[in-house]
C-alpha cells in the first residue's frame, strides 16, 4: 500500500479510489453524497460539527481536521483483505489526536453477520475474528450477531490511533438514511460496550489499553443524495 497520498480536489476524484468504481458511485448511493458533503465541507461538515459541538464530551467541542484520507486501507491479520475505510480523518482537539473512521451509509447494510461471515471457517477467518475482538476489548462477548464491518471498522481506528500516536479513536457512521437505515445493527454493536445507542450522539465506549474508544452515529444532509 502506497504512504504517497495525492489531495482531492473535487468530489469526483474520490471516485477512482473505491472498490468497485461503477458499481459504487451513484446518484443517491454513500460513496457518492459522503464525498460531495465532505469534499465540500473541506473540513468536518456542518451535520457532523453540530453534533460534535452539542456532544457532552469536551474533546469533540473544539476539534479540527489535519487530514483526511477517502478509501484508506487499514491492514489486518488474518488475511490480505484491508478494512477499507470510507474516510479515514486524523483530527485534533487541543494537543490530543483523535483517529477517526467514517462509514458512510445511506440504504447499503453493514454487510454480513459474525455468524455468516465465518460459516466458511478458515484459518485466516479464526485468526483475525480472534485478532479483532482482542482490539476491541469484547475477547469473552458472543458476536455471533454482530456485523463483521463494524468490528474490523472501529479496529480499523484504533489501529491508526496506535499508529498516529493518537489517544483516542472514533468510529463515526455517517448516514444520509432518513429512516436511519440499519441504525439497530450499530445500537447492537455499541451494546457490547453497554452503550444504548442514539442518533447524532458520541458515545464514550472503553478504554483499551491508553487509547479511549468512541462511537458515534450522525445524520447527513439529505441534499446531498441528489448530487
Amino acid at each position: 500500500m502506497s504512504k504517497i497520498y495525492i489531495p482531492t480536489t473535487k468530489p469526483e476524484d474520490w471516485q477512482s479510489l473505491l472498490a468497485d468504481p461503477e458499481k459504487q458511485w451513484r446518484r443517491g448511493y454513500s460513496a457518492k453524497a459522503l464525498a460531495y458533503c465532505w469534499q465540500e465541507a473541506d473540513g468536518f461538515p456542518a451535520c457532523v460539527n453540530r453534533v460534535f459541538k452539542k456532544s457532552d464530551i469536551d474533546l469533540f467541542h473544539e476539534i479540527e481536521i489535519l487530514l483526511a484520507i477517502p478509501e484508506h486501507k487499514v491492514s489486518l491479520p488474518g488475511g490480505k483483505r484491508s478494512s477499507q475505510n470510507d474516510l479515514f480523518v486524523l483530527a485534533k482537539s487541543d494537543y490530543e489526536l483523535i483517529s477517526i473512521a467514517v462509514e458512510g451509509k445511506v440504504s447499503e447494510p453493514f454487510g454480513d453477520t459474525v455468524s455468516k461471515w465465518i460459516k466458511h471457517e478458515t484459518p485466516g477467518k479464526i485468526k483475525r475474528l480472534e485478532f479483532l475482538r482482542t482490539e476491541l476489548g469484547i475477547a469473552t462477548a458472543n458476536v455471533s450477531n454482530i456485523r463483521y464491518q463494524l468490528l474490523h471498522r472501529t479496529a480499523a481506528a484504533i489501529l491508526e490511533a496506535k499508529r498516529f500516536n493518537a489517544s483516542n479513536a472514533l468510529m463515526l457512521v455517517h448516514s444520509f438514511s432518513q429512516k436511519d437505515e440499519w441504525f439497530e445493527n450499530y445500537a447492537l454493536f455499541a451494546a457490547l460496550f453497554g452503550i444504548d445507542a442514539k442518533a447524532n450522539r458520541i458515545h464514550s465506549a472503553a478504554k483499551i489499553g491508553d487509547i479511549q474508544l468512541y462511537l458515534g452515529w450522525i445524520k447527513g444532509n439529505p441534499k446531498y443524495l441528489e448530487k
